[in-house]
């Protein structure tokens, strides 16, 4: 089981650079996603400061200091008998004057008589001036305060603020409290109704209004550029993932035919689907909520700083805490995903096989081994599931949970040194909406990416074992032509081998010239098949040469060579189409006519008769509605019509009855002219008329003649072709010192 990719290989595979170089086929679009994900990162950014400045400017911003105007303007509030306009939009020129040159300090009062005390709120400074111009004084400014949830009106305004009290005293007289640092100041007081203090908010609707329609179509951009990036993102990871998956299906064309010898086909399709999907969410959501979850917070962080920097600097450890956290995961994640994605490979290649071989199965009566083998498989994927399940649990949203909370009690703790007013070292409600605000945001990217990271450690598992396959040598398919060959094929002392050190073919030479054929016979494992896999370049010999017309085979691109070549295999493949498309295989120089002709020649005519739409007759996969001796057919049919000069028929009659062996007989004995012929037999009737009989043993050529000529040496072929005549006897003995004496017997199981 590939359940550890070989690690040398990963490295030489390199899928991080690989996935880099995909993603810059369509870096523009790519680059305008995430352009247009900043700007609507920037535009929700802006939230939590138009929220800052509705608070601080319009909401708490009414209790900034009020004076008294001359005249009504569009912001001055009618109270008390007078007009009062905020000092954050009062010209100096417009304030009515208070009859000295010097404004008085807030007065507080004396709480026994009621009088004006100045020298109290001035810490005993003596004023100069007479008690009716500072009253003039005080009541040229005034305080709107909140204490509890209710609003007060202060002549005169405050000289410090604290915690703040209102108590009604004897006569009705109301009196604000301030208490800071042990010390208490009292000020004259007026409590608002309800249709008073709307008058001193009534001015601020308008940027209240002006605000909240600003913040709106931000939202509304926002959206849009949000909706453009996800767009953008998923059409260039689209883009990407296709062009994958062409490239990947491209390059197992070119693999040699060695490679798929140990690789199951519902491994490679496991590859070439899941893996690749699985790649396809790398470029979809983790980059987008890595890049947007990066930028949030570094703005974010950012905005803090812009509010507070000690606590902004406490918020920073978030940043090295996150990718402490990301390198502790990938190092559990990796394995599991490894093994998921492996197992998940090993049972689509199960799946595969056991559809291909259900006829077996079900006649053995394997259904119950089959189930219980797939579903170790399905046991091991389930465990490592839950595996994966309990890590991202343990690590997202609850390692994420307690990080938010220990931020709050920071906050809270750092807050609760200090007091909420205007005063040296304390913080507006506004910043403090702003600061709570931002810190929630910060931690939804920290959500979102930590959400991804089983998506992005399942694609870098996924990608390695995509690249590791397309980092196989391969051979580029090529589109060069060349004229069509005579066939004088040529074997010189060729060795071969599918393992090292265990050859099959040990210095096999022969000649073959055009329009001869060459038969091969001898028992299973000795070599024939071999013989042919090289001709045709599926495998390359260990040593020696293989030429055609005096050319070394090697020294021509693979699709080149066997541009000449036509095969029929003793088990033919169909593939999904028509009958017609399976005979010219999407070639255009085929015509229709050719199509028929072939069919015709190798005695299909009566087959295509049969059938309701002739040539057009659907053909599902495998050609499984087809019976062996009509696909067997339709396969020789194949190889006529693309006129080979050299034609490989490797055990080709053994599915066909034998009245239509004898007619492919008589077809090839015509199509055969000018061609040279390999022909792998077990029915030694058959090759009778063949130019060349090679009979190996064990990979080496132990004779080789004509019919005639081996019947009379009297060794292997000639005991092969009396017991497959049933004249050979158990009582039959050699004579001494014949080829056949020095050897054992074939049995019958190697015929």
């Amino acid at each position: 089981m590939d359940m550890e990719i070989d690690r040398e290989a990963v490295k030489r595979a390199r899928p991080g650079q690989k996935l880099w170089r995909y993603a810059l086929h369509y870096k523009k679009t790519m680059i305008l996603a995430l352009i247009m994900l900043a700007l609507a990162i920037g535009t929700e950014l802006t939230g939590p400061f138009i929220a800052k400045r509705i608070i601080d400017d319009h909401v708490a911003g009414i209790e900034k200091p009020w004076y008294r105007v001359n005249e009504q303007t569009a912001d001055s509030v009618s109270y008390g008998g007078g007009y009062w306009k905020r000092a954050d939009r009062l010209a100096d020129e417009t304030r009515q004057p208070a009859g000295k040159e010097e404004a008085a300090a807030p007065a507080a009062i004396d709480v026994s008589t009621g009088a004006v005390n100045r020298a109290a709120a001035d810490g005993g400074k003596q004023s100069a001036a007479t008690g009716k111009d500072e009253a003039a004084a005080a009541n040229d400014e005034a305080r709107v305060l909140q204490v509890g949830r209710e609003f007060v009106f202060v002549p005169g305004g405050i000289r410090e603020d604290g915690e703040r009290t209102v108590s009604v005293k004897e006569g009705g007289m109301v009196v604000l409290s301030v208490a800071k640092n042990g010390k208490t100041a009292d000020y004259e007081a007026k409590l608002l109704s309800k249709t008073e203090l709307f008058a001193f908010y009534k001015p601020e609707m308008a940027g209240i209004m002006n605000l909240t329609v600003i913040y709106l179509v931000l939202l509304a951009v926002s959206a849009v550029f949000s909706y453009g990036q996800r767009y953008y993102l998923q059409t260039s990871a689209n883009r990407v993932i296709q062009n994958m998956r062409t490239d990947i299906f491209a390059h197992i064309n070119r693999l040699p035919i060695r490679y798929f010898d140990n690789l199951p086909a519902g491994k490679v399709v496991s590859r070439i689907t899941n893996d690749t999907e699985a790649i396809k969410d790398m470029y979809v959501n983790v980059l987008a909520n890595f890049f947007s979850g990066t930028l949030y917070i570094i703005a974010i962080l950012g905005a803090m700083f812009l509010l507070d920097v000690r606590l902004s600097l406490i918020c920073m450890l978030i940043i090295p805490i996150l990718a402490l956290w990301i390198v502790i995961y990938r190092k559990f994640a990796a394995h599991y995903n490894r093994v998921i994605r492996s197992t998940l490979s090993e049972m689509n290649g199960m799946i595969n096989e056991s559809i291909a071989g259900m006829t077996i199965i079900q006649a053995f009566r394997r259904e119950r081994k089959q189930a219980d083998e797939f579903e170790q498989f399905n046991k091991r994927y389930f465990d490592y599931r839950n595996k994966m399940l309990n890590l991202n649990s343990l690590t997202s949203h609850n390692l994420v949970g307690v990080i938010r909370n220990v931020s709050f009690v920071a906050l809270i703790a750092y807050f609760s040194g200090v007091s909420l007013g205007t005063v040296t070292g304390g913080v507006s409600l506004g910043i403090l909406y702003a600061f709570v605000d931002l810190l929630n945001r910060m931690f939804q990217p920290i959500v979102n990416i930590v959400n991804q990271l089983p998506n992005m450690e399942q694609a870098f598992v996924s990608a390695e074992r995509v690249f590791v396959l397309m980092n196989e040598a391969g051979e580029d398919v090529s589109d060069e032509t060349m004229p069509r060959y005579k066939g004088n094929v040529a074997f010189d002392n060729v060795w071969f081998s599918y393992k090292d050190g265990e050859p099959v073919l040990k210095g096999v030479s022969l000649e073959a010239r055009q329009g001869q054929t060459v038969a091969l016979v001898g028992h299973t494992g000795s070599g024939k098949s071999s013989i042919l896999n090289l001709l045709f370049r599926f495998y390359d010999p260990d040593a020696g040469t293989i030429s055609i017309d005096g050319q070394d085979i090697r020294s021509l691109p693979r699709q080149t060579l066997r541009q000449h070549m036509g095969i029929v295999l003793q088990d033919p493949f169909l593939f999904t189409g028509t009958i017609a498309s399976n005979v010219s295989l999407g070639e255009p120089s085929i015509s229709r006519e050719r199509i028929e002709r072939a069919l015709c020649d190798v005695g299909a005519g009566r087959l295509i008769d049969q059938l309701p739409a002739g040539i057009d007759e659907p053909v599902i996969e495998k050609g499984s509605t087809l019976s062996a001796g009509q696909r067997q057919l339709v396969s020789f049919a194949r190889a006529l019509a693309f006129d080979p000069a050299i034609l490989i028929l490797d055990e080709a009659t053994s599915n066909i009855d034998t009245e239509t062996e004898a007619v492919i007989q008589e077809a090839l004995d015509v199509v055969k002219k000018g061609r040279t012929t390999f022909v792998i037999a077990h029915r030694l009737s058959t090759i009778k008329s063949a130019d060349q009989i090679l009979v190996l043993e064990r990979g080496e050529v132990a004779e080789r003649g004509t019919h005639d000529e081996l019947m009379a040496a009297g060794g292997f072929y000639y005991q092969m072709y009396e017991l497959q005549q049933g004249k050979r006897t158990a009582d039959h003995k050699m004579e001494p010192g014949t080829a056949a004496s020095a050897k054992s017997a074939a049995s019958p199981a190697a015929l």
